[in-house]
């Protein structure tokens, strides 16, 4: 038997089944609920929702917890419905359209031929109303309307009639969601119930909404489904509970003979720390929670979530007595596959989470419109896409030559699909390794979770028989040579140079070189920024963290404004703690000799600062095109395609789906 088979020593605990009330969970790995908007019509269960969380299902993932269903709120007949990042408030619930509950039973079913079980949750998730009128979140300055004992008692209410809806379509399990800035974290926290009257108080009071949740659940659905919460196991708020105060409040909760199951983490959806965890903390960082509550909680299972993507750290977990079942969805976002890879022992194909957040930031972004959004991965191209893989992924009909150009995220995708549709693949890469800008991401303190992708893409390629020349750099007529049938040019993009008239090359050096440690810098840096995403505070971090005296001059308001609301909190708290010095509002006009002249942008007024040692530019990148045009101009049979940040730079999901469609292409 192999050392790495899940049914030897190394996963024994992992793919050992688990009695939950009536509902027998296959193994102990869980796709905790997680609102990627999987569906084509938000909020609704379709082919493009089942297709995706089957896809775990088939894959291994034994508790399949799909997304958060909204209730209906008691929203005043003359107000509006209101919908916020993530959350809404709705007169008409979900579950009460026409249709809903056979959509559900649908993909209860599917998931239930495969072995594993659905677990479904209810949420009362909206800033419009609330235990007292306390903003819920603090990134955000949204008001709720308190709450009167009738419209609580309505509330209640809907958490009954969801689950009786919900038992109807066959689900295994029923989780009322209690954390993350929903309404029964709002009665939980002393920082948000400031009421006076029989639903505030101390920690037994606040939890008098709750246990009246759970008990009228319990009289609609019995024994017939799991009922479980989940929760934040303590808030870092001023006057929040700690997680001494949970324990206390758990346990009251408890008394009620409801729960089957408490699923728990830490964090909330903003600043720091965030319950979906980038790769700034620490594996299960949190996993002390998960280990009180389970002593607490006797004969409840106890699920930690937070950060878990590798199943030796989740079997870890279940060996030190963490908990009883193991968080791992963005794992199964990364890799449907993964579970059934670790039980086979098949760990070097597994396509790992990188941390990135891009999966949770995309569905709750407030800026997209809603019809255009689907799930979005930054390592796995399938993610949203899982019924147009289905239908084009398959074997190619002819075996053709593909030469990729290219070795960054676009590049290795568009080889790796192309392989393993089986044509002919040569890849060839300038550098000393695959991986493109992937590489100087992974430099970045926090950051070295791109490794990963990097090291899954040179597996497959191996794997695959993909030729992968390395430190091979040919013009046009060398990649004719080679007598392809197709050419895909995914050559990346460059540092862009700024437009500040005069600027003297000699005087400047390009972020890109920092990360990739090519550029002597002095004592004192100023970092000059027109990019809105991760590459400035990274650069910042970067030289912060080897002793430099750092200030950021950014265009416009702020640094990191496309950073999600689940990452910006680890990223601004590392440069707060580096001391680095931040100026908004500024557009640089000249460098002469360490002193900087800008105009503000806004009244274009001349700021000037002195004494700089280097001036380190983060403008973004332009793309590099020219072998594509090259090919173009020679006149080639070949089919040329133009990819990832070659054609446009935007951001590592993008490069991969466009070198996966690529790969299909062929």
């Amino acid at each position: 038997m192999s050392a790495t088979s899940g049914t030897g020593p190394r996963f024994r605990r992992l793919f050992e089944p688990l009695q939950v009330g009536p509902m027998r969970v296959p193994n102990r790995i869980c796709e905790t609920t997680n609102t990627i908007r999987a569906a084509q019509m938000p909020g609704f269960v379709d082919e493009p929702f089942i297709a995706h969380h089957l896809a775990k299902a088939k894959g291994g993932t034994g508790w399949i917890g799909s997304e958060t269903f909204l209730l209906n709120s008691p929203i005043p007949q003359e107000a509006a419905e209101e919908f916020f990042p993530g959350t809404g408030a709705v007169r008409v619930p979900l579950f009460a359209m026409p249709g809903f509950s056979e959509s559900v039973a649908k993909f209860a079913d599917a998931v239930r031929e495969t072995g594993a079980v659905t677990v479904c949750q209810l949420t009362q998730l909206n800033f419009t109303m609330a235990a007292s009128s306390v903003p819920l979140v603090e990134a955000y300055d949204w008001v709720p309307h308190e709450l009167d004992s009738e419209e609580i008692k309505q509330l209640i209410r809907t958490y009954a009639e969801a689950a009786v809806k919900f038992l109807e379509a066959g689900v295994d399990g029923i989780e009322i969601h209690c954390a993350h800035e929903t309404l029964p974290q709002s009665f939980l926290s002393p920082a948000l119930n400031k009421r006076s009257d029989e639903w505030g108080g101390d920690a037994r009071d606040r939890t008098r909404f709750l246990r009246e949740v759970l008990l009228g659940v319990k009289e609609q659905v019995g024994d017939r489904v799991a009922l479980g919460v989940r929760v934040n196991g303590q808030e870092t708020r001023e006057g929040g509970y700690d997680l001494l105060e949970l324990r206390e409040m758990m346990s009251h909760v408890a008394e009620t003979g409801t729960l089957d199951f408490v699923n728990v983490d830490v964090g909330h959806s903003w600043g720091g720390p965030s319950y979906v965890q980038p790769s700034y903390y620490g594996h299960a960082v949190y996993r002390e929670a998960g280990k009180a509550l389970k002593v607490d909680l006797e004969g409840i299972a106890l699920l930690f979530s937070g950060r878990v993507n590798d199943p030796g750290i989740a079997e870890q977990l279940l060996e030190q007595g963490c908990c009883d079942l193991v968080g791992m969805t963005r794992a199964g976002i990364a890799d449907p596959e993964f579970a059934n890879k670790a039980r086979e022992g098949r760990l070097q194909e597994m396509r790992r989470c990188i941390g990135c957040n891009r999966c949770i930031a995309k569905s709750v972004k407030d800026d997209a419109p809603t019809l255009f959004q689907k799930p979005t991965c930054s390592v796995n191209p399938e993610v949203g896409n899982e019924l147009f893989y289905a239908a084009n992924a398959g074997p190619a009909a002819e075996k053709k030559r593909l030469v990729v150009v290219g070795g960054g995220a676009a590049g290795c995708e568009a080889a790796r699909v192309a392989a393993k549709r089986g044509h002919e693949v040569i890849l060839l890469e300038r550098g000393q390794r695959l991986g493109g800008q992937v590489n100087l991401a992974s430099a970045a303190p926090g950051r070295d979770a791109y490794d990963d992708f990097r090291i899954f893409q040179e597996n497959q390629l191996e794997m695959l028989g993909v030729d992968v020349r390395l430190e091979t750099e040919l013009g046009a007529a060398g990649v004719l040579d080679l007598e392809p049938d197709a050419v895909a040019c995914a050559t990346g993009s460059v540092p862009r140079w700024p437009d500040t008239p005069g600027l003297d090359p000699a005087e400047v050096v390009q972020g890109w070189d920092v990360l990739a440690g090519q550029a002597e810098v002095g004592e004192r840096v100023a970092v000059v920024s027109q990019e809105d995403h991760f590459e400035t505070p990274n650069v910042a971090d970067y030289l912060a963290e080897r002793g430099r005296r750092v200030e950021v001059f950014h265009k416009w308001m702020g640094i990191g404004a496309e950073i999600d609301r689940y990452s910006i909190g680890p990223v601004m708290t590392r440069l707060v703690e580096h001391e680095v010095v931040f100026h908004t509002g500024m557009r640089l006009a000249s460098v002469t000799k360490g002193k900087l002249e800008f105009r503000s942008a806004f009244g274009g007024r001349t700021h000037t600062f002195e004494g700089f040692d280097s001036v380190v530019l983060v403008y973004g990148s332009v793309p590099d095109a020219r072998l594509y045009y090259e090919l173009k101009e020679a006149g080639t049979a070949a089919r040329l395609f133009l990819v990832g940040s070659a054609w446009v730079p935007r951001l590592l999901a993008e490069a991969t789906q466009h070198g996966a469609r690529v790969g299909m292409e062929i």
